[in-house]
């Protein structure tokens, strides 16, 4: 007898891990875990307790729950969560998965049901743990610095699904430091001695993106002169990082939650499944939600992606952090240090910082990062002043002290280019103009290129070859 899934709703309705928001802030996290008791034939009893969204079990050594038993298939059965129930899937065993000694192909799990595998029986329980959000007292969580409520909120958050294996959508503006909190996640984390894998799904080629992810075998296709390893796989025991997750085709996304579920990939031009173990941290300056409805965006891998979805703050709703962040800055960037490794800028001056607590920050930290740079090179002495920042948040005018070209006005360019042929003035002047307009956009976009390149409506690769021809560098940040 065969039991399948059936009905709208599964026999019990388990709490998943999840954030509760109340007026947009996060009050509770709801921590889902399931517990597995294998009996034994001589009576001894042996408990595991998962946090992660799916459990394999089997008799091979590379399952989560290894099962000594010759009735037991290599890879016979995995424990998954949705959004609100376990449920149980047997993966195509000799001697079948039971549930409640009743054979099964997938099935919901009802907390303390019998879970039979071979002569195996393994009770299931579910556990829910509720936990307050309360701010943190302390200024700093791995490499995030703040002292605002929300960042101290967020640091509470993150205490608490860290050592989990959940997977996190962290969702908020360009530059407010996703990246640099994927990174604390997963350095708090039991898998902080394997890889951190980081993936821009918007910065590769379309047709190139699967075997970036997953890899190929040799001749798959034109130019795979050899195997190549995916970065799925590259993870191994790690972490891998989906950046700009919202850039994903529609053609690739039901791929990647194929792999999500089953916990196993395939390399293009091959048909062999490879096992996966992976954390999946996925970040999004869009509103998944919002591209959901707009049906840019599966909605069944939404659900499976946003386990946990954190939304960072931008900049500008909490100023209190900043100068926090800039003496964080200043103490570690590399742009501050002289060749021992000494800080060489110590710190701000009083006018300096009320400007900078005025201005509004449109590319969050990653544009105080970029301005603290400039700032340091401006500066004469121990500190930042007034000055030494943009006209556009210092609110005066700037008499440059290291002159560059780009600082030309236009009348001072004519003057330069007037003497010239015609022909060599102009293919002068539109190479200063492409440079300028390159940089303008990157500064406006916090040096976030496929930003940049589609606010000048031009391709990702033609903008790269600009910045190339004009040795134009995108810079990064580390703080957020």
């Amino acid at each position: 007898m065969d039991s399948d899934k059936s009905g709208d709703n599964p026999p019990d309705f388990i709490p998943p891990t999840k954030i509760a928001y109340i007026s947009g802030r996060p009050a509770a996290i709801h921590l889902r875990k399931c517990k597995l008791v294998m009996e034994h034939p001589d009576g001894t009893t042996m408990e595991y307790i998962f946090d992660q969204p799916t459990v394999a079990i089997g008799a091979m050594d590379d399952n989560d729950v290894v099962v000594d038993d010759d009735t037991v298939s290599r890879y016979h059965c995995r424990i998954y969560s949705d959004d609100n129930s376990y449920l149980v899937q047997d993966l195509g065993s000799t001697n079948g998965t039971y549930v409640n000694r009743v054979r099964i192909r997938e099935a919901f799990l009802k907390p303390g049901c019998a879970l039979t595998v071979g002569k195996t029986d393994v009770r299931f329980q579910s556990l829910d743990e509720r936990v307050e959000i309360q701010p943190v007292n302390r200024d700093k969580f791995g490499r995030i610095v703040g002292k605002s409520v929300r960042m101290r909120e967020i640091f509470s958050i993150l205490e608490k699904i860290a050592p989990t294996g959940v997977t996190v959508v962290i969702e908020g503006e360009t530059g407010t430091g996703k990246e640099v909190v994927a990174r604390t996640i997963h350095e708090a984390s039991r898998r902080a001695k394997g890889p951190f894998v980081v993936f821009d799904c918007g910065a590769v080629p379309e047709n190139l993106i699967e075997s970036e992810l997953f890899g190929h075998e040799k001749g798959s296709f034109t130019g795979a002169i050899m195997a190549r390893q995916g970065l799925f796989e590259v993870a191994g025991d790690g972490t891998i990082f989906l950046d700009e997750l919202g850039e994903l085709s529609t053609d690739l996304q039901p791929k990647l939650l194929r792999s999500l579920e089953q916990r196993e990939i395939r390399r293009v031009g091959s048909n062999k499944p490879i096992k996966i173990d992976v954390r999946v941290i996925a970040a999004t300056n869009r509103n998944l939600a919002e591209e959901v409805k707009a049906g840019r965006f599966r909605e069944d891998l939404f659900y499976r992606l946003s386990v946990v979805r954190i939304i960072l703050p931008p900049l500008r709703e909490r100023k209190e952090d900043i100068p926090l962040l800039v003496r964080h800055i200043l103490s570690r960037a590399l742009f501050n240090q002289d060749a021992d490794g000494n800080t060489q800028v110590k710190g701000v001056s009083r006018d300096a910082l009320d400007a900078m607590m005025n201005y509004s920050w449109p590319g969050n930290v990653r544009e105080l990062v970029n301005v603290s740079e400039r700032a340091c090179a401006y500066a004469d002495g121990e500190y930042i002043t007034l000055e030494d920042l943009p006209e556009t948040i210092s609110g005066i005018g700037i008499v440059r002290r290291r002159p560059s070209p780009e600082a030309a006005t236009a009348n001072e360019k004519i003057d330069e280019v007037s003497g010239k042929p015609f022909k060599e003035a102009k293919e002068e002047w539109l190479s200063t103009f492409e440079r300028d307009y390159i940089v303008n956009l990157l500064t406006r976009n916090s040096y976030n290129i496929s930003h940049a390149a589609r606010e000048a409506g031009i391709d990702r690769k033609y903008f790269r070859k600009l910045m190339k021809k004009y040795s134009i560098e995108a810079k990064e940040d580390d703080s957020a």
